[in-house]
């Protein structure tokens, strides 16, 4: 009779198989190897095996193996495998790439918040980040402007506890905007901004159904000439929520807008 031998190699030099999982669409993953992160747009068949396409927030594409634990989902090593009709759901996506969490309840209200110029800004990000949002805990409100930014920091009294964000428009060197925010220092507010115009253009123009944004001659109301210059009514109210109604998801943002955004939820958010 054959005596027992136990197995003595330690527990992490075992071999743990990873989890299989889809790579359907828009699944966003990191390479374990290269630290590339990004969405699934493409499986493929290939002479040296299956391969996925990912594409990164800046809308770079690379094209990796489908190694078994070749990939990181949430910081949990897994494997890619292709989709097929079998396979079990994959994990819900919020608009702004996160993991879902089904049934969470909103947290209640941090002290901190983030601000934003106005209300065509407040609802972008909370249609990309609501979700998001909510489970933190942050607010967002619109400003109507920053011209009075240093008054209305002061009057918020940020603190370690209580930190503030904000969103500008058109924050490049030499902009009255960029003057305004140099006034703004103090270590729980982070000024962070992007360099269009307006929140309009940070929408892809794709998205929109439009091959760029039109130039608008100097002094003319932007947002109005931007209706001309597209043949859209005069309406910019109108206008917005036609251009508001293509964003599905961070997909279809600038890339200049989306990392401020997520600069400024983990500035809200971190540990005292």
């Amino acid at each position: 009779m054959r005596s027992y031998q136990p197995d003595l190699t330690p527990p992490w030099k075992k071999s743990v198989p990873a989890p299989e999982v889809p790579a359907e669409p828009d699944l966003v993953v990191e390479e374990a190897a290269t630290g590339f992160c990004g969405a699934v747009i493409r499986c493929e068949k290939t002479a040296q095996g299956p391969t996925v396409t990912l594409e990164d927030r800046f809308g770079k594409h690379r094209v990796f193996p489908m190694e078994p634990r070749g990939f990181l989902l949430e910081g949990r090593v897994v494997t890619l495998v292709r989709p097929g009709s079998s396979a079990p759901a994959r994990p819900a996506r919020t608009a702004s790439g996160s993991l879902a969490v089904p049934g969470a309840r909103a947290r209640v209200a941090r002290a901190g918040r983030i601000y934003v110029e106005g209300r065509h800004d407040a609802e972008l990000v909370e249609r990309v980040w609501g979700d998001d949002l909510r489970i933190e805990g942050v607010v967002v409100e619109y400003l109507e402007g920053i011209d009075d930014l240093p008054a209305i920091v002061r009057d918020f009294s940020p603190g370690p506890d209580a930190r503030l964000g904000v969103l500008v428009d058109h924050l490049v060197p030499g902009s009255k905007e960029s003057r305004i925010a140099a006034q703004v220092s103090d270590g729980s507010v982070l000024v962070v901004g992007h360099p269009y115009i307006d929140v309009w253009e940070a929408v892809k123009p794709s998205s929109v159904g439009i091959p760029s944004w039109p130039r608008v001659p100097h002094g003319q109301d932007w947002k109005t000439g931007v209706c001309r210059a597209l043949s859209w009514p005069e309406n910019t109210g109108a206008a917005w929520q036609r251009i508001l109604s293509t964003v599905r998801s961070y997909r279809d943002l600038e890339p200049e807008l989306l990392g401020r955004v997520e600069e400024l939820i983990d500035f809200v958010t971190a540990p005292e």
